[in-house]
């Protein structure tokens, strides 16, 4: 199977995470983790359902214990 592709941060995904105070929530989780929060809010063809995205990734990683809707023993 061929390796995942690796995701940059960009811009605004970190503007986020700065902005809510949860850079050091996003990097307590592993990187496999944080790479496809990446390459799934990026993925997104409209605005609306990046935003959407972005805003379900701040929430979870407020909560904790949750990674993409689904319970996460971290």
């Amino acid at each position: 199977m061929p390796p995942r592709p690796r995701y940059e941060m960009p811009d605004f995904f970190r503007d986020a995470l700065d902005s809510h105070g949860l850079m050091d929530a996003y990097l307590a989780r592993p990187p496999f983790q944080q790479n496809d929060y990446i390459g799934w809010i990026t993925r997104a063809k409209l605005e609306a359902t990046r935003q959407k995205r972005l805003n379900q990734m701040l929430d979870e990683l407020k909560k904790g214990g949750v990674y993409m809707k689904m319970k996460w023993n971290g």
